[in-house]
């Protein structure tokens, strides 16, 4: 009985130990320090809000396009003997070279026969006048002599037949050039449809060409863009004129750039877009016109253009990132506390944004992005950001 109880209190007096020790090391342990100093502020970018004179920017896209773009056909028919080494796909194009030549012995011959005919008409002509002078001579004493008597018909179909063999020569010449086929200006070939050996009809497509002289580039403007541009409806630049415009493109894995003129806007809004388009051009451009880089602003290229607009006198401007969604800014106030702003755009980019109202010089920005932002939360600037 008495080892019972020995074994049942041992344990119950090792717990009361363990648990007199336990008492002892909580009543000792240190109290942790108390935060006296609140939530730390959440660290920002930030950008000063400045106030200058500036010249906008609009920025749009579009498509190079050739002013002169054509089907080039042949205008009289027969047997290609001849092709330029220049008649492919990009060659080259000069106002009056051969491209194409076409068989011109039957146009020869044509020409020969016509110049007999006109020959044969003269004759007429010389024949008519001489019967005339010997029928005024022979009636000279009958004063009601008809006109068929004095020869007057006569003479006005000899002198017709010789107008019609005239202009048969004129055609005969003007048939035997046109088996020369040639372009009145610099181009181009976008495609060609024959090969030398093949017969072609009058009205043949034989190719398709464009001019490189000047291209075209159609940009829509939104009535935003149209306003920063501070230009009317309809506008058409004087000669020599124009805003200047900066066109930039990603080709072959290179930034390119090169310089143009916006020459005319639309007289009218396209009713399915609700836009404006202005029409800008760059001279030249596969030769003189080419990037910075050397290549040409080829037809067909999508380019995003930079025109530049009106001047502001005193705009206040902030870097486009600290433009948030509905308008709105976020700024440190004096105190260091978030504060929200809406502000009116009056003008904006990639890079910044012209404000209207809402802002002053001076004020502080955020450009960084804020998790969960509260009114009146705590920030710390840690870096302007121009």
């Amino acid at each position: 009985m008495a080892g019972k109880i020995v074994k049942i209190v041992a344990p119950i007096a090792v717990i009361a130990a363990s648990a007199g020790a336990f008492a002892v090391l909580q009543a000792s342990r240190p109290e942790p320090e108390k935060n006296e100093e609140g939530p730390r502020p959440t660290s920002v970018y930030t950008a000063t809000v400045v106030q200058e004179s500036t010249a906008l920017e609009v920025v749009t896209q579009g498509e190079v396009r050739s002013r002169t773009a054509i089907d080039l056909v042949s205008q009289v028919g027969g047997r290609i003997v001849e092709v330029s080494p220049e008649f492919v796909e990009g060659g080259r194009i000069e106002p009056g070279a051969t491209l194409v030549k076409i068989d011109d012995t039957d146009y020869k011959l044509a020409l020969s026969q016509a110049e007999a005919r006109l020959a044969e008409a003269e004759l007429g002509v010389q024949q008519a006048l001489a019967d005339q002078d010997v029928a005024r001579k022979q009636l000279r004493n009958q004063p009601d002599a008809s006109d068929l008597a004095l020869k007057k018909p006569q003479v006005a179909q000899a002198r017709a037949s010789r107008a019609a063999a005239r202009a048969g020569l004129e055609q005969a010449r003007l048939d035997l050039a046109r088996t020369q086929v040639t372009l009145p200006f610099r181009g181009r070939f976008a495609s060609t449809n024959v090969h030398i050996g093949q017969f072609i009809g009058p009205g043949t497509v034989i190719g398709q060409a464009f001019g490189t002289d000047s291209v075209d580039v159609r940009l829509p403007l939104n009535n935003a863009q149209l306003a920063s541009l501070g230009l009317p409806i309809g506008y058409v630049a004087e000669p020599g004129a124009g805003l200047p415009v900066r066109f930039t493109a990603q080709v072959a894995g290179q930034h390119h750039e090169w310089n143009g003129t916006l020459v005319r806007l639309d007289a009218a809004v396209d009713p399915n877009t609700r836009m404006l388009y202005a029409l800008a051009e760059i001279t030249d451009p596969y030769d003189a016109g080419v990037s910075d880089r050397g290549m040409p602003m080829a037809v067909g290229l999508y380019v995003e253009a930079h025109i530049a607009g009106r001047n502001i006198v005193d705009a206040t401007i902030i870097p486009a990132n600290a433009l948030r969604a509905g308008d709105k800014v976020f700024l440190i106030n004096d105190e260091g506390l978030l504060e929200f702003r809406d502000v009116n755009v009056a003008h904006s980019t990639r890079q910044r944004v012209i404000v209207s109202d809402g802002l002053s010089a001076g004020e502080q920005v955020v450009t960084s992005a804020i998790r969960n932002p509260i009114q009146g939360m705590a920030l710390a600037a840690v870096d302007k950001e121009s």
